[in-house]
């Protein structure tokens, strides 16, 4: 056990028998063992945690259930039923109220909005799953407010740069920060994986999506904002914008690959069987890339918010100085990782999107050059 990882190992175990050895106390003869309240923490936390990483129409910063207290604001509800219905998510009263708008009864529940009666009612299938008809939703919710504050914040950043970039070219004040990150992401990223002829086309999405991620990650871990990035949704629609331009910037040669994989070098009536196994692994191939950069990001930011709160969670469950303070010490470690995990996973969208570009306008006196 002297290695490194037998060292941790047996720190964990240490924490773990000792926390519970002064969390849980002898029972007195005749009473049950104290679990009841142990095991209603664990099932609060579980149900916390989930709470935390789901979007919501009401921009929660604090919130105790049991009094009934919540600090935050409200978020306009947008929805489209038989035309435009617009109000505040206060007045769903955080769930416990229906809405009546233009002779329709809106309820929400589990953070989804409903078509209900003058009582709220929800139905249930036989899995049970809410029958109730759904509107579409339009809402501002947590999340998009985020995304809106997210691109609020870079046009004030690089607004700000551009003007004075007019002035002079040597960077001044927050510049000094942006413009090696910048150089960074040309010099290192773009040329690299693209090619002097091409790279420029694609940089001002490269430097979008990097500084986008990066800052959505950080407000995702800071106590007052939503995990946005954590929601499978938003790494979606970013993988599906990586989709889009890779393909439609797609030239001869990255088609050629494709639906002819094997060039010229062999017969064509040798390479009929090959091609039923190779075609459609290549074409299966396209839709994989941006699958993994949408589930790369939303996995890592999500089980990183799980750890974090998980951990927090265990100083409840312990209820011991050393319990507590051995949690709280983990959790304030892992809060610090997450700071470099918001810039990796930004770094590592945008250098994966740089190198699917680089496929798509690569041509075909690149490709011999690399052989």
């Amino acid at each position: 056990m002297s290695t490194p990882m037998g060292k941790l190992f047996s720190f964990v175990l240490i924490f773990f028998v000792f926390s519970t050895i002064f969390a849980v106390e002898a029972p007195v003869q005749g009473e049950q063992p104290a679990m009841s309240e142990q095991d209603q923490m664990k099932a609060e936390i579980n149900e916390v945690i989930p709470h935390h990483l789901q979007d919501s129409h009401f921009y929660n910063i604090l919130s105790d259930k049991e009094h009934k207290t919540y600090i935050g604001f409200p978020l306009p509800v947008i929805l489209i039923d038989n035309g435009l219905v617009m109000f505040c998510s206060s007045k769903f009263g955080h769930g416990e109220k229906v809405v009546e708008k233009n002779g329709n009864f809106y309820k929400l529940y589990h953070n989804k909005i409903y078509k209900t009666d003058a009582q709220g009612a929800i139905n249930y299938d036989e899995k049970h799953h809410p029958s109730n008809e759904k509107p579409l939703d339009f809402s501002i919710t947590k999340n998009v407010a985020n995304i809106i504050l997210t691109g609020l914040i870079m046009l004030l950043m690089f607004g700000g740069m551009a003007k004075r970039y007019k002035k002079s070219l040597v960077p001044s004040g927050l510049g000094r920060f942006l413009e090696p990150i910048v150089l960074y992401i040309k010099d290192d990223i773009a040329i690299p994986n693209i090619g002097e002829k091409h790279y420029k086309r694609f940089m001002s999405f490269l430097l979008t999506i990097f500084f986008f991620i990066w800052i959505l990650n950080i407000l995702g871990i800071s106590p007052l904002a939503a995990n946005a990035t954590g929601n499978i949704t938003v790494t979606a629609a970013l993988a599906l914008i990586t989709f889009i331009i890779t393909n439609v910037s797609g030239k001869k040669t990255y088609w050629s690959h494709i639906f002819n994989p094997l060039g010229s070098s062999m017969p064509w009536y040798a390479k009929i069987p090959l091609y039923i196994l190779l075609i459609p692994i290549e074409i299966l191939g396209i839709f994989i890339k941006p699958f993994s950069l949408m589930i790369r990001l939303f996995a890592n930011i999500t089980a990183g918010h799980i750890v974090m709160m998980s951990l927090i969670g265990m100083i409840f469950i312990f209820k011991s100085w050393l319990g507590g303070t051995l949690s709280f010490g983990l959790s304030f470690a892992i809060f610090l990782i997450e700071f470099f995990v918001a810039l990796l996973q930004a770094y590592i969208f945008t250098m994966l999107s740089a190198l699917y570009f680089g496929f798509a306008v690569e041509e075909h006196h690149d490709t011999e050059e690399a052989h």
